[in-house]
Parts: structure tokens; sequence; C-alpha cells
């Protein structure tokens, strides 16, 4: 990895080079998507099953669309066992963390028969998109079901692209099973984002469609928005360490290559104040990346998307952190505790040497569906607030109204909302007629 003195203008540079990933810049493929949203929209099964046969090889009809339990008791047999007890130890962790997001309902009652509240309910119904076709992800099934589970969703609909022998991968069967999806279906891609957002004669649409997938399924959720509410348009998989001279060199190129094996458009970069730690670093993922399995994947991407920055301070380091604001934030620093009081922008930060990233991505119980580039300025990881909608509870006794309608009746004729003031108005023996 090239190592690049941090100024103004490389960060200005990497910032701007970074942001071109975003599913915000591939309008070019937004007029196949709509055009796939139109046709599942208009035609709703046939459309469905004609574009998963033509995109995924999968010849699927109304019949075997929907995985049965027969299926998923076979997924779970064929999965490794060992696996299925990871999964298990997994699930109780991520349920753990989720549990602590949970809020409740409030009312408060005030003089004169005010009651005032905020009531919490969970969504009916959501669509979980899991990636899917050759490879498996259990991992994203269990982050995106669990908060839903845990928020009190009671419909979960999954949605994943078969393989072209019209089967889903077992292991990602097996995780949706232990999760807690209550419906799963055999469509990928835009199409299933469709069913989700419109429905068809399968599938029943929902109130929110989450997970992440490829640049089709980033943009045909960003124009389902508003027909549903989705969680986030996810990016490429970003990670960034921030280090000091007492990081462990092999660590960090570890770490970095974590995540650029995801795909060429992968983000890997170390942010440093050390000269012999950014060399280190650089050596060590020549070497690490000879070995490595996807070693095509992690080349390409680092050589497009790979930096070490060598910062002159902290506070530079520190201010390039929270500009880039990376969806996964490693701190190796000497007291990475007291570092991470300074960061203001990350999705997830993982502090110290053995807090490495696949932690998160895995076990440790946070959610792994981060938001990505730059947009940990003003998103969050997905949790059980995604799960969730919040109404407002109003009650007032006359007294109450009474001792303030003239201040509502007031306020509502500065905006000339007559018919506003004279709700109140009625109320008590008055009328507010229109100005005119």
């Amino acid at each position: 990895m090239q190592i690049i003195p941090l100024t103004e203008e490389s960060r200005k540079n990497i910032l701007e080079k970074l942001l071109r990933r975003s599913p915000n810049q591939y309008d070019g493929y937004q007029e196949t998507v709509n055009e796939i949203l139109d046709e599942v929209r208009q035609k709703g099964d046939e459309a469905l099953f004609a574009l998963t046969q033509k995109f995924d090889g999968a010849v699927i009809t109304a019949d075997t669309i929907r995985v049965t339990p027969e299926e998923i008791q076979e997924a779970c047999e064929r999965t490794d066992p060992s696996l299925m007890e990871v999964m298990k130890k997994s699930i109780r962790n991520i349920r753990d963390f989720h549990e602590k997001q949970l809020r409740n309902s409030w009312f408060h009652t005030g003089e004169d028969g005010i009651f005032l509240g905020q009531r919490i309910t969970p969504l009916a119904s959501v669509g979980v998109y899991v990636p899917g076709g050759k490879a498996a992800y259990p991992s994203s099934v269990l982050m995106n079901i669990i908060p839903a589970k845990t928020a009190g969703v009671e419909r979960i609909v999954m949605v994943t692209p078969p393989g072209a022998d019209g089967k889903v991968n077992p292991a990602t069967l097996a995780a949706a099973s232990l999760a807690g999806a209550t419906e799963i279906y055999k469509v990928g891609g835009a199409q299933a984002v469709a069913a989700l957002a419109y429905g068809t004669e399968s599938i029943q649409k929902v109130d929110k469609i989450t997970g992440p997938g490829n640049i089709f399924v980033a943009l045909a959720k960003k124009a389902v928005y508003g027909h549903v509410s989705i969680d986030s348009i996810a990016g490429p998989s970003e990670i960034l360490v921030l280090a000091d001279e007492t990081a462990n060199p092999l660590y960090v190129a570890a770490d970095l290559l974590s995540q650029a094996e995801h795909d060429e458009m992968a983000s890997a970069i170390l942010v440093t104040t050390s000269r012999k730690l950014a060399e280190e670093v650089s050596a060590e993922v020549g070497r690490l990346c000879n070995s490595l399995s996807r070693q095509d994947i992690i080349e390409k991407s680092l050589d497009n998307y790979g930096y070490i920055l060598l910062a002159d301070t902290m506070e530079d380091a520190l201010d390039a952190v929270n500009e880039i604001a990376s969806e996964h934030l490693e701190i190796l620093t000497a007291d990475p505790f007291a570092t991470m009081s300074r960061v203001k922008n990350a999705g997830a930060i993982f502090l110290g040497e053995y807090s490495s990233e696949p932690l998160g991505d895995y076990f440790a119980g946070p959610n792994h569906i981060l938001p990505t580039n730059g947009t940990a300025r003003f998103f969050s990881p997905l949790s059980v607030d995604d799960f969730i909608k919040k109404s407002s509870v109003i009650s007032y006794s006359r007294e109450a109204l009474e001792s303030v309608h003239e201040d509502i009746i007031r306020f509502a004729k500065s905006e000339h909302l007559t018919a506003h003031a004279n709700s109140v108005a009625v109320r008590f023996g008055k009328e507010v007629l229109d100005e005119n």
C-alpha cells in the first residue's frame, strides 16, 4: 500500500474518490432498475418468475417460490452442527445487545387534566433482503431479523436469490430459522425489492425493507422509498484504522485486508502518526495478500481505495477520521478509550488490538449493518429503533384547553388558518369568521 502524507489536498482527493463509490453515483443503472420495478408492479408474479429465470437461471413458480418447512428442516440438517452452535451463541449476543435498545412508551399527567405521552409500537411487517446465489451470508440474516424480532415485529419476510437449482443456501435458511423469519421467498435483486414494496400474488407487501445488496438492490430500495420505508442505501464496505506507534503492524495489516476482500470497491485506510508503523504495515499487507484466496479482489480494492495516510499529529489524524466517517473504525493507540472520546463520526468503533472488525461482523452483538460512504455523519447502525414507530398522545380537559384557547386562536389566525382557529373557538361558544 502506498504511503501518502496527510494534507488538506490529499484528504480532499481521497474523499472525492471514496464518494464516487456511493450508489447515488450510479444513475446509469437507475433506468434498468425502474424498468424492473415497473414490470413487477404491473405483472406481479409473472414478472417475478421471468426475471428470476433471466438473472439467476432458476425456474420458480407459485408453488415453489416460498420456502417450505420441509426445506428449512433439510437445510438445518445439512448445515454443519458446529456452525449451528456458533450461530446460536451469536444470536444470544445479538439479542442481548439489541434488547438494551428497547424503549418504553411514556405518559405524563399535568395540571387541569393535561395528559401527554408517546406510544411506541412495532412495525407490523418488514422485508429482509439477504444476498445469495453462490454466496452465503448467514450473519446478515441474524443482523436483520433479530432486531426486528426484538422490537416485536410479527411478520418478518426474508427474500434471497436462489441458485440455478432453485434452492437457497442451507446455512442461510438455517440462520433464518434460528433467528425467527416468518416467511422466506426464493427471489432476489431489484425484483425482490419490488415484490416487497408493491406486493404480488405470492408475496404480500411489507411496511419496511432492510438489508444490504448489490447496486441494483440499493437503487431499487432508493426508488421504492415512500411506498415503504427503508433502512439505508448501503455502499461498498469500509474500514479505517487509526493507529499510533504502539500498534502491532501484523494486526493492522490483517484487519485492513479483512475488508478489502469484500469486493473491488471496498475501502481500507490506515491513518497513523508513525512512519515506522506505516512502512511495516505496507510490507505486511504485501506479504499476507500473497497467501489469501481472494488475492485478486484484494489487490484491486487496495489499488483503487487503499491508503496509508501519514499524519503529523493525532489531532490531524482525528480530523481525517471524522471527515471520512468510516463504516468501521478501529482505534489502535496507547489509550484507545481516550482517543475514542474525540471521534465524532463512525458506524462502529473497535477499541484495542483484540477487538478486530470481524468480531463485530459475526459475534459480539452490535449490528454489522452500518452506514457507509460518509453517511455515518448522520446515519446510525441498524437497530431496534428501525423496527418501531412512535405516536404522540395528547388529551386536554375542558379546563386545560380553556386556559390556552385564546393563544391557539391567535397563533392560527397569524397563519390565516381560520378553520383551525374556529375548531378551538366553537368549544367555548365562539366562532372565528373568515377575514375576507
